[in-house]
């Protein structure tokens, strides 16, 4: 019999998902979130599981890391993951949404919920002395000051912080179609993306602007949550600004979110020089997102460089890249494998604020959380994630990685056991390995799931 309330401070990803997965568990819960009483620099909207960057949530290619995660998930019954399905939107291998039908429909869940409550008001404090609470802090990583304060101070560690960024929508109805086509790469799948080919005097000449453009002004928001003081921004490799990475080298882009390998111009029959994918933002279709160009960049300075695109150069942005302040823990000190504070047990860190970078990673952490933290007010010890698994990997990264170099992870097969050194030089195909890992990783959940939950 449950003992404990859950207290779930955050309505993203991780939070909603925590609760849904708690309260199927019998467990009461409290939900938390601030908007609309206090916004935040990135969000546009109060709404639940709002998905403020892009709106995809990576690849659905059979034994590809992503795909594995969202098995597991699936199989595990994550309630987010199953209305992301249901509002996907075409975008070849990936699995993408229409983020408005999506937040619609998670909010529908939460409501229709009767063992959540719903709380519209900002937390800023955290009980440690509460043994009859289980908290789950899924705040994200734009935890506001006062909350930030807060848990530094139950920590007694700072706060690391990176800056992430949003990439720009334009508005189909202005694309010019007769400049850019409908491709998949190497026509694997349907040619969901629209594809805006470059020649090498379109590119060079994009690279120039984009690498002179004038970046927005440090504002206030942009430093340390806690002690305020000013810092070099510090970006996570994984969601660089345009203009950073195409100052690496002229060609990095061509390497980069602007590869053009495999996206055949049906005009020339060969590669363009360098490519711009647009990825459906909406079940309508009435808007694209860039793909890849989340930037720092002033609107006005990209409305100029944006338009040097072909196929954008009438175009209507709406909504500009933007960037925004990314914090998270120092997981590998802090946490547990089952994402408690080691010096305060009853208090769980889930989603971004935990060090998983990603959409699937942040609903896979809150579905953990909630299952974990449906245990615990149970009086049961939590269940580990298996190792072997995706999830179990996850979770693991980010509670053992090497504190001097840890940074937040998105899921790949770095993270998953390695196979045996003799099957790895017995088998020479990539794709056949990565393919024994997922049958391992699967079984390994399966099995997790049969014996836990």
């Amino acid at each position: 019999m449950t003992t404990r309330r859950i207290k779930i401070i955050g309505g993203g990803l991780a939070g909603p998902e925590a609760a849904l997965q708690a309260a199927k568990r019998g467990c009461e819960v409290d939900l938390y979130e601030m908007r609309p009483t206090r916004s935040t620099e990135a969000h546009q909207t109060s709404d639940f599981a709002e998905l403020v960057c892009s709106n995809s949530l990576k690849s659905e290619s059979e034994n590809s890391a992503p795909w594995l995660l969202k098995q597991e998930m699936r199989r595990a019954g994550s309630i987010l993951l199953a209305e992301a399905d249901a509002t996907a939107v075409p975008a070849g291998h990936a699995l993408a949404v229409d983020r408005v039908e999506f937040s619609k429909r998670v909010a529908e869940r939460i409501a229709a919920e009767p063992r959540i409550r719903v709380h519209r008001e900002e937390v800023t404090k955290l009980d440690e002395q509460a043994p009859d609470t289980v908290t789950i802090l899924a705040s994200g990583p734009l935890t506001s000051p006062a909350l930030a304060a807060e848990l530094q101070r139950l920590t007694g560690s700072d706060h690391l912080a990176f800056y992430d960024s949003i990439s720009p929508i334009v508005d189909a109805t202005t694309i010019d179609m007769s400049k850019v086509y409908f491709a998949a790469r190497y026509d694997k799948g349907t040619a969901d993306y629209i594809n805006c080919p470059f020649t090498k005097e379109e590119y060079e000449r994009f690279m120039e602007a984009l690498t002179t453009a004038e970046a927005v002004e440090s504002k206030d928001w942009e430093k340390f949550p806690v002690t305020g003081t000013p810092e070099k921004l510090q970006y996570f490799e994984g969601c660089l600004p345009i203009e950073e990475t195409a100052r690496r080298g002229r060609d990095t882009l061509r390497f980069g979110p602007m590869k053009p390998v495999g996206l055949t111009d049906p005009k020339t029959g060969r590669w363009p020089y360098a490519v711009v994918q647009l990825r459906q933002e909406n079940l309508r279709a009435d808007s694209y997102n860039l793909v890849g160009f989340q930037n720092h960049l002033k609107y006005g300075e990209q409305n100029r460089v944006l338009k040097l695109i072909p196929g954008l150069e009438n175009a209507t942005f709406l909504r500009y890249g933007q960037i925004h302040r990314n914090t998270y823990i120092h997981a590998p000190s802090l946490l547990t494998e089952t994402l408690q504070l080691k010096a305060h047990p009853h208090i769980m860190i889930a989603g971004q604020l935990s060090g998983v970078e990603g959409y699937t990673e942040s609903i896979a952490s809150g579905m953990l959380a909630g299952i974990y933290a449906a245990a615990i007010a149970n009086g049961v010890a939590p269940p580990t994630a298996p190792r072997l698994s995706a999830n179990g990997s996850l979770t693991h990264y980010i509670t053992h990685a090497e504190t001097k170099k840890f940074q937040p992870a998105n899921i790949t097969f770095d993270l998953l056991p390695p196979l045996e050194e003799d099957l790895r030089k017995k088998i020479r195909d990539k794709k056949e390995r990565h393919k024994i890992q997922c049958d391992r990783a699967l079984a390994a959940w399966n099995e997790w799931l049969g014996s836990s939950l």
